[in-house]
């Protein structure tokens, strides 16, 4: 049997037949999602965008202080108000929008990847080399994330690249493991023993037949997971372990802020409403997705 032949019977994902947007028209919670993200990654590249060319586009300068009264209340010159050292917190706010919103898509990007690829090639390999993949997977994922995360972070300092690196390091196994589970259930399938057949390697035949026919699965789990990073990072942020005083982030925001909750409650409520913004706007599009997918 040819492997020409046998793929024609090959099962195509449902995410690539009716498309990322073909989903969302499908359910409301995906709309409302998807436009609640497009809007904070709209704003994130153009606050990135115009950092990069120096161009401000927030009322005031986020690092200036006394631009107003310490402690002003929300108001018309000061949406989010001031915080003690008379900085306006909404410009702080919106600068500090791509940390978050970066930090996310960077870190579900890099373990959707490499754990998509490690669990497929550990499935079809099988024998050792799914041993000695999935037990390094295991010895990482048993480890408590936040733990490891704080204490790496500890170890190389400070810095949102620095966080970047940590998450990366600790956030792709639970890929490679749902991976693997769905590379189990596909690697006895005729296309893929056609594929075998005729002389392809191991990483043609994953790359050609088995992760395009999982990764709806491992797409949906990683728009819902992209919540918990952002979760992760502000835990972190507000722990002192990720950007470096006085530049702005919104973790960082609550735990600056936290001494005024009577005071000004203000300061660090709002920046700890829009990580959870973020985060529902995260948890809408992922559950849509899925949602579309098992009606469909």
């Amino acid at each position: 049997m040819s492997d020409t032949n046998a793929t024609v019977q090959e099962p195509k994902a449902s995410f690539w037949q009716q498309g990322f947007f073909g989903l969302i028209r499908k359910n409301k919670q995906a709309k409302v999602g998807f436009a609640i993200i497009s809007f904070m990654l709209g704003l994130a590249v153009v606050v990135a965008i115009t950092n990069f060319l120096h161009i401000q586009i927030v009322p005031y300068n986020p690092l200036t202080q006394n631009v107003g009264p310490d402690l002003a209340a929300p108001s018309l010159a000061h949406p989010f108000g001031t915080d003690e050292f008379g900085r306006d917190v909404f410009s702080r706010l919106i600068v500090a929008t791509p940390n978050d919103m970066g930090i996310g898509l960077a870190v579900v990007g890099f373990a959707l990847v490499v754990g998509t690829v490690i669990g497929s090639v550990a499935a079809f390999r099988g024998g050792l080399i799914d041993e000695i993949l999935m037990r390094g997977t295991d010895i990482i994922f048993a480890l408590p994330a936040l733990v490891l995360a704080l204490v790496i972070a500890i170890a190389i300092g400070p810095g949102l690249l620095h966080m970047t690196y940590v998450l990366m390091i600790i956030w792709w196994p639970s890929y490679a493991r749902l991976a693997r589970g769905q590379a189990l259930k596909i690697i006895n399938q005729n296309y893929i023993e056609a594929a075998k057949l005729s002389g392809k390697g191991t990483f043609p035949i994953t790359f050609r037949h088995i992760i395009p026919n999982l990764l709806t699965t491992l797409i949906v789990y990683a728009t819902l997971d992209i919540g918990g990073v952002v979760l992760v990072y502000a835990g972190l942020s507000y722990l002192g372990v990720s950007v470096t005083p006085p530049a702005p982030d919104r973790g960082a925001s609550v735990s600056n802020y936290q001494d005024y909750i009577l005071s000004a409650p203000w300061l660090p409520l709002i920046p700890g409403a829009i990580i959870a913004f973020v985060v529902v706007g995260y948890s809408l599009l992922g559950d849509g997705l899925r949602d579309a997918l098992e009606m469909r």
